[in-house]
């Protein structure tokens, strides 16, 4: 049988990156007891009141076909919170909802980029990234993240990476796996590149309420770069909701019309009372958003803390976001190799970071989604791991 040449585009390396989750979540379903910090689903609910708007929706009867770019009443409440965040004239039509910004990510390569134009990314980047980009016949170009700055993005690497068939540059903030942030100046000069050689960002913002410290910056607050500037978000990570598979892109107008376009062959549209539901969480303010993020705090300083004393292990405090980047290369074992002896023999785990590109060689990327005690139990566990399979002496 013969397939199209696009399914070995999408098939990426990355997909292997799952393979210690899968492996976790099999001993799971067959009753043993492991502790699952490979992936990054929130243990929290989703908040009652917006569960409640959903229930509202469908006993309501908005359940037939929906306004396929979005009902009107959530790209409205989307633009104000971009609004909010300093983008300035946006409107609805500047927004289509779509399942899950993962569905924004592909669609927006597919309206963007041709056949050998090239995408820079910065890595380590999130798996799904590379075959979003490649589906379209794009050509991928990393820039090296360096792990000894704990992961901070150079503008200089990515000045040195622009050709002439350089498309877009796709960028991440806060990031997945590292939990860094871009500040000010980096933007500043990231939208000066982008101005200077007429490409497009795309800014995948999925992350944004959930920081520590510092702030985020939304790049579409920057005028001259404004028309070239596509911001993809969702609203499962900040509330809870993954799930429910809802997220937006925003941008130019005559973009949003191609990625409608694009949806009418693809989905026809959100359901409707999942909009409803998303209306009530842009529109309202939620205690528990608030408790969440204090929370996902308290994990970070505690897994810190816990691995603070190792001497095989450290953690790199990301200012943002729900993940780690723990640093394994004292074991002298890969990211993988330690990885599966951590769930072999300790019953945790985490991701390979080497799966999210050749910067996260020899780090692992751990999620913030059991609460503190698990978390210290997983850590204690991580070092005797270190302790027990190292191939490399450490000198106390």
């Amino acid at each position: 049988m013969q397939f199209s040449q696009l399914t070995s585009r999408i098939a990426g390396e990355g997909t292997a990156a799952w393979d210690i989750h899968i492996q976790a979540l099999q001993r799971r379903a067959q009753g043993e007891e492991v502790t699952i910090l490979s992936v990054g689903d929130p243990d929290f609910d989703t908040p009652t009141e917006i569960v409640g708007a959903a229930v509202n929706s469908l006993r309501n009867g908005h359940t037939h076909y929906p306004d396929m770019r979005g009902s009107l009443a959530l790209r409205e409440v989307i633009a104000e919170y971009h609004r909010n965040q300093g983008v300035k004239d946006i409107d609805p039509q500047n927004v289509i909802i779509l399942h899950g910004a993962q569905n924004g990510l592909y669609a927006v390569a597919q309206c963007l980029f041709n056949p050998g134009d090239e995408v820079i990314i910065p890595e380590p980047t999130y798996v799904t990234y590379e075959p979003a980009v490649r589906s379209t016949d794009a050509k991928i170009v990393r820039v090296p993240m360096n792990p000894d700055s704990d992961f901070r993005l150079d503008p200089k690497l990515i000045e040195a990476a622009i050709t002439p068939r350089t498309r877009a540059l796709m960028l991440n903030s806060p990031h997945n796996p590292t939990g860094q942030l871009i500040g000010p100046e980096t933007w500043k000069k990231i939208a000066a590149l982008c101005k200077k050689h007429d490409i497009w960002l795309v800014s995948d913002e999925v992350y944004a309420e959930l920081i520590f410290e510092g702030e985020h910056l939304c790049p579409a607050r920057f005028e001259e770069i404004a028309d070239r500037t596509v911001v993809i978000s969702s609203l499962s990570k900040s509330h809870a909701m993954t799930g429910w598979r809802l997220g937006w892109v925003m941008g130019p107008r005559a973009l949003i019309d191609h990625i409608f376009n694009l949806s009418l062959c693809m989905l026809y549209g959100c359901p409707s009372f999942l909009q409803d539901a998303a209306v009530e969480a842009l529109s309202k303010a939620h205690p528990e958003l608030d408790v969440m993020k204090e929370t996902y705090r308290n994990r970070r300083d505690t897994v810190c803390d816990t691995l603070s004393e190792s001497r095989w292990l450290r953690a790199v405090r990301p200012p943002s976001g729900m993940f780690l980047m723990i640093d394994v290369r004292k074991t002298g074992l890969s990211s993988k190799a330690f990885s599966q002896a951590l769930l072999d023999n300790y019953d945790v785990s985490v991701l390979p970071a080497e799966a999210f590109g050749p910067s996260g060689a020899g780090f692992v990327r751990l999620s913030l989604t059991v609460d503190t005690e698990q978390l210290r139990e997983a850590c204690r566990r991580m070092d005797a791991c270190a302790r027990e399979h190292s191939i490399t002496p450490v000198s106390a």
